[in-house]
């Protein structure tokens, strides 16, 4: 049973209900330096990641070539749209940001819960171990992370937990048929790879930098086939 990734989904639907009801008795001085500091989580925990890191050069090519691939397929634009069709049945709120913003926000925090690293591997490790830990720590900053977006966004962020729920499960059952497929040196590559779109989700919650967060999500599928490429491949002809 995937208890970690129904609890983290939990987190998120709880916490958008919680923003979307009691938002407004946040001000906005409150909610703008919460903001940042789930920027700085964000970030810190991508910084994590990447210090797991073992092959550099598979690590920055995927992400170059996923990114690549992910703008070609217009995969950001995919996601802007469905990001598009829950605006239309959950509306900006009135005290809310203006449109442009609130797709933009709401594509930022589609990829912080669907696609960051730690929840990607914490779904996998579940599924092999059964050891929910990472996902259940996760939860823990994900439910303040949609509450605090929700003061703005509203109730849509709860709406998030669905895709996310349906995204991890998979994961979660197929873990079985991956991890054995993998090394630790290829899982290290890939939370790094994680890690390095969960810091560039950090700068798009700073509004330090609008990173293209969602047409790098392709790189998290090429890294471990090209760190395994590189480890036993590339290496032994150097």
């Amino acid at each position: 049973m995937p208890t970690g990734v129904i609890i983290n989904s939990l987190s998120i639907l709880l916490g958008g209900l919680a923003g979307g009801l009691f938002g407004h008795t946040l001000s906005e001085q409150v909610k703008q330096q919460l903001n940042l500091i789930f920027g700085l989580c964000a970030m810190g925990m991508g910084i994590a990641a990447i210090g797991l890191m073992t092959y550099l050069p598979a690590v920055i090519f995927s992400l170059i070539v996923g990114t690549l691939v992910g703008l070609g397929l217009h995969f950001g634009d995919w996601v802007n749209q469905a990001a598009s069709h829950l605006a239309k049945r959950f509306p900006v709120p009135n005290t809310g940001p203006s449109q442009e913003d609130f797709l933009s926000s709401l594509l930022t925090v589609i990829v912080l819960f669907c696609a960051s690293g730690t929840g990607i591997y914490g779904s996998l490790d579940a599924g092999m171990t059964g050891d929910a830990t990472i996902l259940i720590s996760k939860s823990i900053l994900d439910f303040f992370t949609a509450a605090i977006f929700a003061c703005n966004l509203g109730y849509v962020v709860s709406a998030i937990a669905l895709p996310q729920f349906i995204i991890f499960s998979a994961l979660f059952y197929l873990a079985g048929f991956i991890v054995p497929l993998t090394s630790p040196e290829m899982i290290a590559d890939f939370k790094a790879c994680g890690g390095f779109i969960m810091l560039a989700t950090g700068f798009r919650m700073l509004q330090l930098k609008m990173f293209p967060t969602a047409d790098m999500i392709p790189a998290m599928v090429l890294v471990m086939p090209l760190s395994w490429l590189w480890a036993n491949i590339i290496l032994p002809l150097l």
